[in-house]
């Protein structure tokens, strides 16, 4: 891809278009259904990184002379374009302090215009690596891997233990898709026990913790646990796989549930090359930003009954969680999850192409659709 070819401003502008769509999808979810559930919240965070990273690629391609995409597969940034967004995020200031401010820059433009009658094609880059380093600055980034936080505590009366949901969060390179991890999570820890359970089995009210948490709230397994969430957060590795893992190397953390929720493909008009069918259909669609496709799947595993831990003179067995599979959900059970749902969101002209294709059905078959107009989402279609 080269900076001044017009598919690339197409593409900057429907993904980004995506992903405010996107958010005003979650911003209704969480609205409705925020008190219950804080995944919707939650994910809205890591959307914002992407939309933020995003911008910072826009800036970039005014001084690169390439800019690839996964076209055949999720439809995103390349994963080389992450890992160099996290570097430059780390370098920027000493960058931006060899580059004259913007103010100067621009009258340089103006000076060079003047004097040469042409355009100041280096003056005009320098000004445009200084607004992405600017950019990368101040804001927060989708990186190759963003440490976990906690994000809610409560108490289990049944259990009396402390209940923490915790959110993290990956780019995989392998697959080029982003991921969000919420976990709800039961510590037993006598410490934390302690600290956060009243005598009636409740929250103690005595105890303030600012959320969100850098890390998990329990201060003597947070490094450990920062250190299998980066061991752990794959694509490769199915939900299931990821929850027995936490919940046989940390006898003390009860994983009582975990959602994984995978952003991608993206398909966007004449760009992708991820599914010819869609692809050939949006390119019929009359403008161009609204000529995109973005699909997402929420998978979830969850704890069906804990078998209790077993204390011996000899040797002592902790708790352990049976999670549920439903062996007849041949996907669920090829995913390595309890559930899922599956998630297409789409522009009405384009999904009136979609439909008047004779497609549509096809090729939303499993999946909930949200139809974008406006500032308005409609859901179910």
């Amino acid at each position: 891809m080269n900076a001044i070819e017009p598919a690339v401003q197409q593409y900057f502008q429907t993904v980004r278009a995506a992903f405010e769509g996107l958010e005003l999808y979650l911003d209704d979810l969480n609205r409705s259904n925020g008190i219950r559930d804080l995944t919707a919240g939650l994910v809205m965070k890591y959307v914002d990184r992407l939309k933020t990273s995003i911008g910072c690629w826009e800036n970039k391609i005014g001084f690169m002379d390439r800019f690839r995409i996964s076209r055949a597969e999720s439809g995103f940034p390349v994963f080389q374009n992450v890992l160099e967004l996290e570097n430059d995020r780390k370098t920027a200031p000493e960058r931006l302090a060899s580059i004259p401010e913007s103010a100067r820059l621009k009258a340089e433009m103006v000076d060079f215009i003047l004097r040469n009658k042409a355009f100041p094609g280096a003056i005009q880059s320098r000004l445009s690596e200084r607004l992405y380093l600017e950019q990368v600055v101040k804001g927060e980034v989708f990186s190759p891997f963003i440490l976990p936080e906690t994000s809610a505590i409560s108490v289990n009366p049944e259990t009396r233990r402390p209940v923490c949901i915790v959110n993290w969060a990956a780019f995989d390179g392998s697959q080029t898709l982003p991921m969000i991890y919420v976990a709800r999570i039961e510590d037993s820890s006598d410490n934390m026990v302690r600290m956060l359970v009243d005598g009636r089995g409740e929250l103690n009210k005595d105890i303030e913790v600012p959320l969100p948490v850098g890390g998990l709230l329990n201060p003597e397994l947070a490094p450990r646990f920062d250190d299998f969430v980066i061991r752990n957060s794959s694509y490769a590795l199915s939900p299931i796989t990821v929850a027995t893992n936490l919940d046989k190397d940390f006898p003390t953390l009860h994983p009582k549930q975990m959602r994984r929720i995978v952003i991608g493909p993206f398909y966007s008009a004449g760009i992708t090359e991820n599914n010819a069918v869609i692809n050939g259909i949006l390119s019929r669609v009359k403008k161009a930003e609204n000529a995109w496709l973005l699909t997402w799947t929420v998978q979830e595993v969850f704890s069906r009954r804990e078998k209790p831990a077993v204390k011996g003179f000899f040797s002592s067995t902790p708790a352990e969680q049976e999670f549920h599979i439903d062996t007849n959900d041949l996907e669920a059970a090829r995913m390595g999850v309890s559930a899922f749902e599956k998630h297409a969101l789409v522009p009405h002209e384009a999904y009136t192409a979609l439909y008047a294709s004779g497609e549509a059905e096809q090729i939303f078959a499993g999946y909930k659709v949200h139809v974008i107009s406006g500032n308005q989402v409609t859901s179910a279609v």
